[in-house]
């Protein structure tokens, strides 16, 4: 039960460690973990501190691991020696008495002998059995694991010898003499014999047992190493004390085994298929380790053996070096290989790096050269052999010496790319770093020797690059191109210097290497250095001496500019809108500034002045600012006003001018006042703009109420009630009449109202308030000329819209067409119609009448004047406005529309006349005649048809006619027209009614004489 128990709760638990063991084992990274925590550089090394608890969960999960399974060995164990797989039968017979009195009874002994030879031979055989077995795997702990178990199955089978009833069965059949007695204690003796060595064994074998575990079930490369000499140690440790492992046939398949182990261990870390994959430095470190760990196992070796050689006292170790070190020496050779190749790719990807690319100007050809060397490590990729097994030893030979060949071919075809490269170099500094860092950077040998004797082609390309700055500097001397924001002096100095350093630069490096200029082509181009140098040197101090001189004439006449300046040459106080002030700082002063800055920093001593004014440059910039803000206020707000408000507030604009006289005319940048200067500006304009506000309000205020006089709409029309019915004409136009009137009103209201706007801007600007001040005299014409031409745009617009409505397909208002025998007309008539639409026109420029003008000068409206006593005249802006070109247009346009649309319905309702028989003529008389004439049926037949279709026709014939604005109702038409076709009908009747009457009574008359003759005959 406790055996299940056990099974059940730790073995998955130490299976599913021991995978993941294996799992951290196979992984490249976590053998890495330890190792590299040992070798990495100190910045690392931080990194890795900052992440403990990924590595203290390995380093506990491994502790957990072996303690897990130590504690379930030894109850394994424990198990197996209470129950034990082999147990011992013991006899049926009661055994109850003396040994000797037992000894003396046959059936007893008898019993007991075959008890004995059935025990015999089940110790015989479970010892033959524990003999033959063998380690099970190719590791240390196997064979560990192989003499626990024989300890633990031999211990079960000792116990079982050493119980009462066991013990009793011996001395009894000992006691008997029995022949079965002497063969049974030769195969106990051997039992014990055998288990002491088991029990030995195990005893010794538990010292190693934690290295051993270490060994295999450690996490990294780091535990190995650190294993392997205490493991080395330990195994001394036994073949001193032990009686058993103290031999080679012992020793010897130990070490073997744990050789095998530790090449294991580097077999599952190095894949060869994903090695060159990795990141190159973590892979050699990784081939460095795994050589580290095959070589200390053979080192710790010879290192315990001259041990116990000095000892003198100790059995020498003189064991099969083939069988412990021939693996692990031949796959210490391998990673030594495997170094070598990561190795020569570092050193080629040195080379072939973004320096070497910058130098030649041949990235492509780098590139080629960088393919080969990736092709270089496709064969390892590919193998298809085991390069770590000791069969593929010739296999793998082959591959290295092609490596070897393949890595010669690439250093001779880099050789010759460089002697071509250096001949045609880009850069001469470049191609120099590169060669110093070829030698701080390890790389081919040979190819760092052919980079070593490059350094003359270094110096010629210099002397090119110096002569290439000279050219550059003649062709540029007049007209030097200038950084962004630099001064023309200055920037020419500084692009002088930008010439000189960049090959000032290049020939300090050239001094880190002594004998390269120490030689004659060394001293050579110094010399052309110099000469360089020299020129550019006379061209820097002839530009600052021309500046300097210039500068302290010109400054002192430059400070005593004034502040401001005006568009206006003449005097600047005048009324003109378009006067533009501007501040007066001049371009050159600044120029000086930046210039004496510059001059600074290059080292130049300037003059005083420069200096004093350099050193003014914030207040002079935060004046010109100040300046700039104040008079982009003055002019955005002078743009803010037309001309009638300039005029008006000439007063106000000439006040503020006089503030702006003094930086005009007195103060200049010399000027301790220019401040105060400012602030009485800023002060006049706040005031100006005020003033400015205040009146443009009202003018906005006034412009609405214009704006609401334009936008009215003269000619409102009726909706209709239903959809069909619509007014006659006469309502329709009195309907427009009477809205207009209603609008008229309150347009007059607000006409009303500008006066009293006007006084107000009168208060402000004249501070009266008479409606007739002289100075507001222009403002007064300047909004009568506004109302004059926002009553013309309203006349328009209105009569513009009214033509619109006017040609429009939509109608809106009806007449009638009636017969008016003989004639047919329209109810009203056409020119009935033309009367109504030209008053209507007529009223709608009448509505100007109700504007009254102002007097000469004001904004007060004119009073009426009498002429006579009775004809008073209003004067109005009717006098103009319908004079106005374009009313008058207008209204001729819109009556002569009417009149062609009257046209065009008239000739559409004389359309009917085709039916001018049906009242034309004469009824009576025409049926006299037609009586005289006696016709036949027929005769009336047909003439009934004709009037009975005629009849039908019309009720068939379009009632409703809309063609434009008009609406045409033909209903009364058409039925006066059907009674006059009914009317026919009837008469028609009447008269066929006689005249078959007529008939009929003369019939019958002659029918009565046909029988009165026939009664007579037949009498």
């Amino acid at each position: 039960m406790l055996k299940n128990t056990i099974s059940q709760v730790f073995s998955p638990a130490l299976s599913h460690s021991q995978q993941q063991t294996e799992e951290t084992s196979l992984h490249p990274d976590s053998e890495n973990t330890d190792s590299e925590k040992r070798n990495l550089p100190e910045t690392e090394l931080a990194e890795k501190k900052e992440q403990p608890v990924e590595y203290c969960n390995i380093q506990m999960r491994n502790k957990s691991q072996m303690k897990r399974q130590k504690f379930l060995s030894v109850t394994q164990q424990t198990i197996q020696q209470t129950e034990g797989d082999t147990k011992l039968e013991m006899p049926t017979i009661n055994l109850d008495g003396e040994v000797t009195v037992l000894a003396t009874v046959p059936e007893v002994v008898e019993a007991l002998e075959s008890c004995a030879i059935t025990w015999q031979k089940l110790i015989s055989t479970a010892l033959g059995e524990q003999l033959k077995n063998v380690p099970q795997g190719s590791g240390p702990l196997a064979e560990v694991d192989l003499w626990r178990e024989r300890n633990s199955t031999l211990s079960a089978l000792t116990e079982q010898i050493k119980l009462p009833e066991v013990q009793k069965v011996l001395e009894i059949l000992q006691e008997a003499e029995s022949e079965h007695s002497g063969d049974l204690q030769i195969v106990l003796s051997d039992l014990r014999k055998h288990h002491v060595e088991a029990l030995d064994n195990v005893k010794f074998l538990s010292t190693l047992e934690r290295h051993l575990k270490n060994l295999t079930y450690g996490t990294g490369f780091n535990v190995v190493l650190d294993t392997i000499p205490s493991l080395m140690n330990a195994l001394r440790m036994v073949w001193l004390i032990s009686r058993h492992y103290n031999k080679d046939e012992r020793m010897v398949p130990l070490m073997e085994r744990i050789a095998w182990e530790i090449s294991t261990r580097v077999y599952k870390v190095v894949d060869l298929h994903t090695l060159f994959k990795e990141d190159r430095a973590a892979a050699k470190k990784k081939i460095a380790e795994a050589k580290s760990t095959l070589e200390e196992w053979k080192k710790c070796y010879f290192a315990v053996r001259a041990q116990i050689e000095a000892s003198g006292r100790e059995q020498h170790w003189e064991f099969d070096r083939k069988r412990l070190f021939e693996k692990t020496d031949y796959m210490t050779s391998v990673c030594q290989d495997l170094y070598d190749i990561l190795q020569v790719i570092e050193e080629f990807y040195n080379i072939f790096g973004p320096e070497l690319k910058a130098v030649t100007g041949n990235p492509k050809r780098v590139d080629d050269l960088l393919r080969g060397v990736n092709g270089l490590i496709s064969p390892m990729e590919e193998l298809t052999f085991d390069p770590f097994s000791i069969k593929s030893a010739y296999d793998w030979k082959l591959i290295m010496e092609e490596f070897r060949e393949e890595v010669s071919i690439i250093e001779e075809e880099t050789k010759n790319f460089i002697d071509e490269s250096f001949k045609t170099l880009r850069s001469a500094e470049a191609a120099f770093d590169m060669l110093l860092n070829f030698k701080h950077i390890r790389s081919r040998e040979t190819i760092n020797k052919q980079m070593m004797m490059k350094f003359n082609d270094i110096l010629d390309q210099y002397c090119k690059e110096v002569k290439n700055v000279k050219q550059i500097f003649v062709q540029n001397l007049k007209n030097p191109p200038l950084y962004k924001n630099h001064p023309p002096v200055a920037g020419a100095i500084y692009w002088s210097r930008s010439l000189f350093y960049r090959i000032k630069h290049t020939i300090i490096r050239f001094q880190e290497v002594e004998e390269l200029l120490a030689g004659e082509r060394g001293k050579e181009v110094k010399q052309i250095y110099l000469q360089v140098a020299k020129r550019m040197k006379e061209y820097e101090d002839q530009k600052y001496n021309q500046w300097r001189d210039g500068t302290e004439q010109i400054l002192p006449l430059l400070l005593k500019n004034t502040l401001l300046t005006s568009s206006v040459t003449e005097e600047p106080v005048t009324t003109k809108k378009n006067v533009h002030f501007i501040v007066n700082f001049s371009p050159i002063l600044q120029e000086i500034i930046i210039e004496t800055k510059y001059m600074e920093q290059l080292g130049f001593p300037v003059p005083e002045i420069a200096r004093y004014v350099a050193l003014q440059e914030e207040k002079y910039l935060r004046y010109t600012n100040r300046l700039k803000n104040m008079l982009d206020h003055y002019h955005k707000l002078m743009g803010t006003l037309n001309e009638a408000e300039t005029k008006l507030l000439d007063d106000h604009i000439q006040e503020l001018w006089r503030v702006f006289k003094s930086g005009h005319r007195r103060l200049n940048w010399n000027s301790l006042g220019i401040g105060d200067f400012i602030v009485q500006c800023m002060r006049a304009i706040r005031k100006f703009e005020s003033l400015v506000h205040q009146i443009q309000n009202h003018s906005e205020d006034i412009s609405n109420k214009l704006l609401f006089i334009e936008s009215t709409n003269l000619f409102k029309f009726p909706l209709s009630k239903n959809g069909d019915e619509l007014p006659e004409a006469k309502d329709f136009f009195e309907y427009v009449k009477c809205e207009r009137a209603k609008d008229v009103a309150h347009m007059v209201r607000k006409y009303s109202a500008i006066p009293q706007l006007l006084i107000k801007v009168e208060g402000r600007v004249a501070n009266t308030k008479t409606g007739k001040s002289p100075k507001l005299t222009s403002y007064y014409a300047y909004w009568e000329n506004r109302i004059y031409q926002v009553l013309t745009r309203l006349i328009v617009k209105n009569l513009q819209a009214f033509n619109a409505a006017v040609l429009a397909n939509v109608p809106l208002f009806q007449t009638e067409a009636i017969l008016s025998v003989p004639e047919i007309i329209l109810q009203p008539n056409a020119s009935e119609i033309d009367k109504m639409t030209v008053q209507c026109i007529r009223d709608c420029v009448e509505v100007t009448k109700h504007f009254v003008r102002w007097m000469h000068g004001t904004c007060l409206e004119c009073p009426p004047q009498h002429v006579d006593e009775d004809e008073v005249i209003t004067f109005s802006f009717y006098s103009d406005v319908s004079q106005n070109p374009l009313i008058i247009e207008q209204a001729v346009l819109i009556t002569q529309n009417v009149h062609k649309l009257m046209a065009s319905l008239g000739k559409y309702s004389n359309q009917w006349k085709r039916y001018h028989l049906l009242w034309k003529l004469d009824k009576d008389t025409v049926m006299e005649r037609l009586a005289a004439e006696n016709p036949a049926c027929v005769t009336f037949d047909e003439e009934l048809q004709f009037y009975m279709k005629v009849a039908q026709e019309v009720t068939q014939q379009p009632l409703i006619k809309d063609e434009q604005f008009i609406r045409l109702q033909l209903a009364p038409l058409a039925y006066t027209v059907q009674e006059n076709a009914k009317g026919w009908v009837i008469s028609l009747g009447k008269l066929l009614n006689d005249s078959a009457r007529a008939e009929l009574f003369s019939l019958q008359e002659e029918i009565q004489v046909g029988i009165f003759s026939l009664c007579y005959l037949f009498t």
